[in-house]
């Protein structure tokens, strides 16, 4: 979509109000545009190269096991257990069909995926900030509040996070534009944006709720009501694929993306509250997190009693707020809940954080000195990402269980049964035994039937089948007792540890 001319010379004119209080001179278009775009450029950067180097998530192996399914010609649901939303993986397969299947492909997109909505995110301070000497710092900080989130780093690089991130923030960026225009290609567009972000995610759900009370709140041109239904009609769209599965076998859908997510996610969980607790107040031991948070809530008060904005700037301001708070309430009921998950509403909060910081300076008498707190904060923002991404600088990597894959190749044959993790499966480019597909299924007790008709082998089910020997090779990286428990060791005659793992094989 073309910016005209008018918003074009709204842009020339933001970049042209950058004061000398952000500099000792004031710099002009060309330089503050370098700069600006100079910072977005390297932050993308880094995301890109930490994904192509560190970031790794277990969790990640089934997502990618399922792209490589379906281009095997499977479908989710219908031939193997997926509790998620198929969009994402359908985008991974997609590209992986074209390219290969290998992990970093996807790793790059979702990197540059969070990289767009780090973009929007920052031109959206630059463009709105009210106050205009500091549109420049704010929305450099606002770049850097994303970017040094830690969750957003080590989780906005892997899975569907990063396609999710981009889809809520463009959502946002096009709902600005849909109150005061008669065309339905604006909350059509929007409710398209919103409604793939929950196809890929359902952790997404609450953007699509919170557009539609804003555009119900907020409108000022054209039938309401109208563009609520269209805004509806696009985010039902990208479920189409879905509903399509659905009446090929509505019971393996229903299960997995409503029974599972409602019932089952918890089952055989042990200290789900305590876990909850915990991940609910990890902010407090995260000064990234902490820091945006705390601006953000002063952002909010400052809007509500200080800004003097128009209605028009402060309704989309309140938008970011009520995404943020949506989303972030919505994942706290999540059981359990996982920290990684907040990260979707981190661009909201971003935003609202560089209202508090202008707050924070203003009050300390520091309205004028623009680039010392915007410094400041970034400085922050940069030691709390190091200080976690060096503390946490021995967890596995893909490059782990590569030997893994690696030593699994050397020692079992072609098409011989295997029982290991999803990401073993994905590196080897060997289909897991039917019901293997997403291991989390095999905490479920079903009746034999219901468990087939779903795809899933219980726990009890693989017991017995590895003390039966029906796996020529197993690769685990489950404690002593467990091994223990399955008598591995007593089953199998050759092991190996590799990367803190074990593979067995060679049955007795």
């Amino acid at each position: 979509m073309k910016a005209g001319p008018q918003a074009s010379g709204l842009f020339r004119s933001n970049l042209s109000s950058i004061s000398s209080a952000s500099f000792s001179r004031s710099p002009s278009i060309r330089e503050a545009s370098i700069i600006f775009f100079g910072t977005l450029l390297l932050l993308s950067a880094g995301l890109i190269i930490y994904s192509q180097t560190r970031a790794f998530s277990l969790d990640e192996g089934f997502h990618l096991l399922a792209a490589q399914l379906i281009n095997a010609g499977k479908k989710p649901y219908l031939d193997f257990c997926f509790p998620q939303p198929p969009l994402s993986t359908y985008w991974n397969a997609a590209w992986m069909r074209a390219f290969g299947d290998s992990w970093r492909l996807p790793h790059f997109l979702a990197a540059l995926m969070t990289s767009g909505s780090l973009i929007l995110t920052a031109e959206f301070v630059f463009s709105r900030f009210p106050v205009s000497e500091w549109r420049f710092p704010a929305a450099i900080a606002s770049a850097f509040m994303l970017a040094c989130s830690v969750p957003v780093v080590q989780f906005g690089t892997v899975q569907a996070y990063g396609i999710c991130l981009f889809l809520i923030t463009a959502s946002f960026r096009v709902a600005l534009l849909m109150l005061d225009r008669k065309s339905l290609s604006w909350p059509l567009a929007a409710g398209v944006l919103a409604g793939a972000a929950a196809a890929s995610s359902l952790l997404s759900c609450p953007v699509i709720l919170v557009l539609l009370l804003w555009l119900l709140r907020y409108n000022r041109t054209g039938n309401r009501w109208i563009k609520s239904a269209v805004l509806i009609l696009g985010a039902v769209a990208p479920f189409l694929p879905v509903l399509w599965l659905y009446c090929k076998a509505p019971g393996p859908v229903f299960f997995n993306l409503v029974q599972y997510q409602l019932f089952y996610r918890r089952y055989n969980w042990g200290e789900a509250s305590a876990h909850d607790f915990d991940v609910l107040t990890a902010w407090v031991d995260s000064s990234p997190a902490m820091m945006t948070g705390l601006l953000a809530i002063v952002g909010v008060l400052f809007l509500r009693i200080k800004c003097n904005c128009g209605d028009r700037l402060r309704a989309e301001f309140y938008l970011a707020a009520w995404l943020a708070a949506a989303i972030t309430a919505f994942l706290s009921l999540a059981h359990p809940t996982f920290e990684r998950y907040f990260l979707l509403a981190v661009p909201f909060y971003a935003i609202l954080a560089s209202l508090g910081m202008y707050t924070l300076a203003f009050r300390l008498g520091r309205r004028e000195r623009s680039f010392w707190p915007a410094t400041l904060v970034i400085l922050l923002l940069c030691l709390g990402l190091a200080k976690r991404l060096f503390d946490d600088r021995d967890s596995y990597t893909w490059n782990d269980y590569q030997k893994i894959a690696d030593k699994v190749d050397q020692v079992t044959s072609r098409g011989a049964p295997l029982w290991a993790d999803e990401v073993v499966y994905f590196l080897t480019r060997r289909p897991p035994p039917p019901g293997m597909e997403f291991s989390y299924s095999h905490k479920l007790e079903m009746p034999p039937k219901l468990a087939a008709s779903l795809h899933i082998v219980s726990q009890s089910e693989l017991d017995r089948r590895v003390k039966a020997g029906a796996f020529q090779t197993v690769a685990t990286c489950a404690d002593e007792d467990e091994i223990d428990r399955l008598g591995l060791r007593r089953i199998y005659s050759q092991h190996a540890e590799v990367s803190d793992c074990e593979v067995f094989w060679d049955k007795r």
